[in-house]
């Protein structure tokens, strides 16, 4: 039977879900399914079908939903002002862009959040943050074993075997929910050979066209990995372009040098936040509905009978 709350002896397990990530591959990954109304609502089922496959599995005490509260933070933006620029469909003053996202799922991103509350399912967003960062702050610190659910692979950075209080994982679902992969650190040596402290440097010279991050021109994966176990870190691996005597070959010291303004920005763009003022105090995951009644009425008005029920039987035990 699933353990309700840690205790001294034994702090449980949390369970941090990138809620975008998660509900984004629902909804393209399972077929339509139509409410009374007719809203499609196959986002929503899939999500409550992905944490009750995840709480049977790993059987946490906690459980937080991260919130992107904003998805593209202004401060991440002013240092480099391609960060997600392709994503935008709307610039609002003084409050989040609007990100592209189809109407089928915008949808239903309201209706996933009321459905969460009624079960008492901690939601957990800050303001000027991405759930990334909410991530990275809980996963810090924590006290207890962690494993991060996410399709992202720049939270690779927050991979630690050694973490006081429990290893942090990431539960890797780039290939499905179903077919995820447990990512550790000698996960990330055999799959980049590099260390997890190393990722965020990876990344940020690799680059992400997905986050209009443009990376060092002309550096790889297979040439930043080589230049990390060469010089350890980023800093090292810039000063050793700008120091003649270094021995950096000609080619990645003049792509390193051209990047120079670039990679005084962008590890502060690829490093998530792990110090945000965040209320850890109800992470527990519970046993019964925060609010059985709108959780009956939220399932009669969108057809979420089976999902609902089989996240209701995970939770008793």
């Amino acid at each position: 039977m699933r353990r309700v709350t840690g205790t001294p002896t034994d702090p449980g397990r949390l369970l941090l879900l990138d809620s975008a990530s998660m509900y984004f591959r629902a909804f393209f990954g399972m077929p339509e399914y139509a409410a009374p109304d007719g809203t499609n609502v196959n986002a929503v089922r899939g999500m409550l079908d992905y944490i009750s496959r995840l709480v049977e599995q790993y059987q946490p005490t906690d459980l937080v939903c991260c919130w992107d509260d904003d998805w593209r933070p202004q401060w991440r933006v002013d240092l480099i002002p391609s960060y997600k620029a392709h994503r935008v469909v709307e610039e609002v003053a003084s409050a989040p862009d609007v990100e592209e996202v189809p109407d089928p799922l915008g949808v239903q991103v309201p209706i996933l959040r009321q459905v969460l509350e009624a079960f008492g399912i901690c939601v957990i967003g800050a303001p000027g943050y991405e759930a990334d960062d909410v991530i990275g702050t809980l996963a810090t610190g924590a006290g207890q074993p962690v494993d991060v659910v996410t399709g992202d692979r720049d939270l690779f950075q927050l991979v630690d075997d050694s973490a006081e209080g429990g290893a942090v994982r990431i539960l890797y679902i780039g290939k499905g929910v179903g077919r995820h992969e447990q990512v550790t650190e000698q996960w990330v040596r055999d799959k980049y050979a590099i260390e997890a402290r190393q990722y965020a440097d990876f990344a940020t010279m690799r680059g992400d066209a997905s986050d209009g991050l443009p990376g060092v021109a002309g550096v790889g994966e297979k040439t930043a990995a080589t230049l990390l176990q060469k010089y350890a870190d980023l800093d090292g691996i810039v000063a050793a372009a700008a120091d003649p005597g270094s021995g950096l070959a000609t080619g990645p010291r003049a792509k390193i040098n051209a990047a120079r303004d670039y990679l005084a920005v962008a590890p502060t763009v690829v490093a998530v936040a792990r110090d945000i003022d965040l209320d850890r105090s109800r992470t527990a995951l519970p046993s019964t509905p925060a609010d059985p009644e709108r959780l009956v009425d939220l399932v009669a008005r969108w057809s979420l009978d089976t999902p609902v029920n089989r996240l209701l039987g995970v939770l008793a035990g």
